[in-house]
């Protein structure tokens, strides 16, 4: 199996990248990483230009002996190579799996709008760096490589469900590339964020006539949260009762996934 690794916001760090094909080389034999050069560009705050970010994505993506993509890392600028990625996709892109999570969430909701592949909310490369990364990078590989369940957020039985990070959903709402979640049991989760921000981004949420088909939304971790001046005091539950409610849908069971080393899988859509 060949799985492409592509970096459509920041760049990946050559040392943690060669700890990954480390990893992958000793516990998943069968599996060759592909590691685009443009991984490595950098233009400023991203991993080369708009067109050097999207034309690798595509290339990858359309590579029919590339089997799954995996992004690199997050950070920020996926959005910008929605436009120019999308109409571009051919029947090839249409097989493979997409693992990422954060700012690659424009393209996971993208992919899934437009039915293409199967976008999973999931570690990226760069997850390596942390301090059970290996755990971590072996969690995606094992879905990636064998669509192991052991690495699946659990309790995603009897519905369809979707994951992101409550930034990028709240950015893609109201735009053509926001994926149809009606039925589906939104996750969500955030990170370095004061907590008035992410009451903001939830009233984007509640009110997004998009999401009104939703069936209940499950609150992942909310971590390194910036301190408020004054001091933010309405507790993060009662904030996500209050929009739920608005909203029309239950708050439901929290949810193993967030900025972190413990990050579960979620696929887009439903669980067999």
């Amino acid at each position: 199996m060949r799985i492409g690794i592509v970096a459509p916001a920041k760049t990946l760090d050559r040392a943690v990248a060669a700890e990954v094909q480390a990893l992958a080389a000793l516990a998943f034999p069968g599996v060759e990483l592909v590691i685009h050069p443009q991984c490595y560009l950098v233009d400023g705050h991203f991993a080369g230009p708009d067109a050097a970010r999207a034309a690798a994505f595509l290339e990858i993506a359309n590579d029919p002996t590339i089997d799954a993509v995996w992004f690199a890392r997050g950070g920020y600028g996926s959005n910008r190579i929605l436009d120019a990625v999308m109409p571009a996709l051919g029947p090839v892109a249409a097989r493979k799996t997409y693992m990422g999570y954060s700012d690659t969430g424009f393209l996971l909701g993208a992919l899934y709008a437009r039915r293409v592949g199967r976008p999973v909310h999931g570690p990226l490369v760069m997850d390596m760096a942390r301090s059970t990364g290996s755990a971590t990078v072996a969690r995606a590989l094992g879905w990636l490589a064998r669509t192991d369940p052991a690495g699946l957020e659990g309790g995603l039985a009897g519905r369809p469900s979707a994951a992101f990070n409550i930034a990028i959903l709240s950015a893609l709402a109201g735009t053509q590339w926001m994926p149809d979640l009606t039925d589906h049991v939104l996750l969500i989760e955030d990170v370095s964020e004061p907590l008035y921000r992410i009451d903001r981004m939830l009233f984007q949420i509640a009110n997004a006539t998009q999401l009104k088909g939703i069936a209940g939304i499950r609150l992942g971790r909310i971590s390194d949260v910036q301190p408020n001046d004054p001091p933010w005091t309405e507790p993060l539950e009662t904030m996500m009762t209050r929009w739920c409610r608005d909203l029309g849908v239950p708050l439901l069971a929290p949810a193993d996934i967030g900025h972190d080393a413990d990050n579960k899988i979620v696929p887009f859509g439903m669980i067999a």
